[in-house]
């Protein structure tokens, strides 16, 4: 059985939202005992958006002079130019219309995408290359750590206890780890979760109590005092009456609801300094449709809520960029159901000041059969680490890249300004 030693020093306690009514009355009267926490320096903000289910990059940002595309997918292709579906980014890739929001970022250079982005591990299964991706390690199954955690601890300065935050059910692997990091669902709802540990996930508040009721100040203090300071801060702010800017709707979906929150934090002034949330449904095996349907839906969520976000940050864009990533992309050629399978690469969205925007980065030959991997997908031309790399260590000031992404030496290919 595990020790309350090894329960609390297992990297903190995460908050989610059950909606059980509120702060439990242990946390808060052990919040209590704390004095109140200054308001931490600004610094740069990374926030990560995984869009698990595998998108479907040739259709978000479609090359539409290739006439191989066009004739694998009869269904589901879309021409750009005027009167067209597509917008006709730059003379060879349009953006799906659902996409639309994104568009004028794209014009300011402030939104790069990079294309044939994916993973060198060849696996189609989505639990292995979403757990391959967050952790950082493609050919690495064992590593304890998320790319996102070792991030935080190569920052280097003092830290706010909502350093790092994921706004999701539970903690992504992305935030596994040594380093402090919270998840949680509701700012408005609190419950206990153990971080980091799956076999551990959904623990209740009354066998947190009763550990934490056996243990003494001293460990406390050693192990669980960010989760406090947590709660005190979210304890002093007004959240339900949080309005975003006038220029900022977002739309109605968790992707909308998590950025949202992020924006209040950001906000707050808590020291947030790395955010991650998630998009899912996109696993389009059938009835993708083209400018209606189950894809379209999901890229106006993306879109609009990235938009949303990154609007309502006004005077505070000079410190934020936000990077979307998805675990594979789907084959060249539609199936017979309306869909497509289990690809290889995809593209990504990064949105940011500091970004080398207006630009498709990236390489992706004709999609004649001979150029598809295994003779079926876009074929992988960039290492996800590569641009993951390149995005957190400019815009998060991160030296050490070796401990970053360990074992990996890949060159940034100036996606981020320098």
């Amino acid at each position: 059985m595990t020790s309350r030693r090894a329960f609390l020093k297992s990297g903190g306690v995460a908050l989610f939202g059950i909606g059980i009514g509120g702060v439990p009355s242990f946390m808060a009267k052990a919040a209590a005992l704390n004095q109140s926490v200054a308001p931490y320096k600004k610094k740069k903000i990374l926030v990560c958006v995984f869009q698990r289910g595998a998108m479907d990059g040739l259709m978000a940002v479609t090359p539409f002079t290739d006439n191989y595309l066009k004739a694998a997918r009869p269904t589901l292709f879309m021409e750009a130019g005027s009167g067209k579906p597509l917008t006709d980014l730059d003379g060879r890739f349009g953006l799906h219309p659902a996409m639309k929001s994104f568009e004028p970022f794209f014009t300011d250079k402030r939104l790069a995408i990079v294309h044939g982005i994916g993973s060198p591990n060849t696996t189609r299964s989505h639990f292995d290359a979403q757990d391959y991706m967050e952790s950082g390690t493609p050919f690495s199954k064992g590593t304890p750590s998320g790319w996102l955690n070792r991030a935080v601890g190569l920052l280097g300065h003092d830290a706010s206890p909502f350093r790092a935050v994921s706004l999701t059910n539970s903690m992504p692997r992305s935030f596994y780890g040594d380093h402090p990091s919270v998840s949680i669902t509701n700012l408005q709802d609190f419950a206990i979760q153990m971080r980091g540990n799956p076999a551990g996930a959904n623990v209740a508040a009354k066998s947190f109590e009763d550990l934490y009721d056996k243990t003494t100040t001293g460990l406390l203090k050693e192990t669980g005092k960010e989760s406090f300071d947590a709660l005190r801060m979210l304890q002093k702010a007004n959240l339900s009456s949080y309005k975003p800017a006038l220029n900022a709707v977002y739309p109605v979906c968790p992707l909308g609801n998590a950025l949202k929150q992020i924006a209040q934090l950001i906000k707050m002034d808590v020291g947030l300094e790395v955010a991650f949330a998630e998009s899912g449904g996109w696993d389009t095996h059938f009835n993708q449709g083209r400018e209606q349907g189950v894809f379209a839906r999901n890229a106006a969520d993306l879109s609009n809520s990235i938009t949303a976000f990154y609007n309502d940050m006004g005077p505070l864009q000079e410190d934020v960029t936000i990077m979307s990533m998805t675990e594979f992309g789907r084959t060249v050629r539609q199936n017979g159901t309306g869909g497509t399978d289990h690809g290889r690469a995809s593209c990504n969205f990064i949105l940011g000041n500091d970004v080398n925007g207006g630009l498709v980065h990236g390489q992706i030959q004709p999609l004649a059969t001979e150029n598809l991997e295994d003779g079926r997908d876009l074929a992988v031309t960039t290492d996800f680490r590569t641009v993951f790399r390149e995005v957190a260590c400019r815009h998060l000031n991160i030296q050490d890249k070796g401990t970053l992404f360990p074992s990996y030496s890949g060159a940034p290919i100036g996606v981020m300004r320098s």
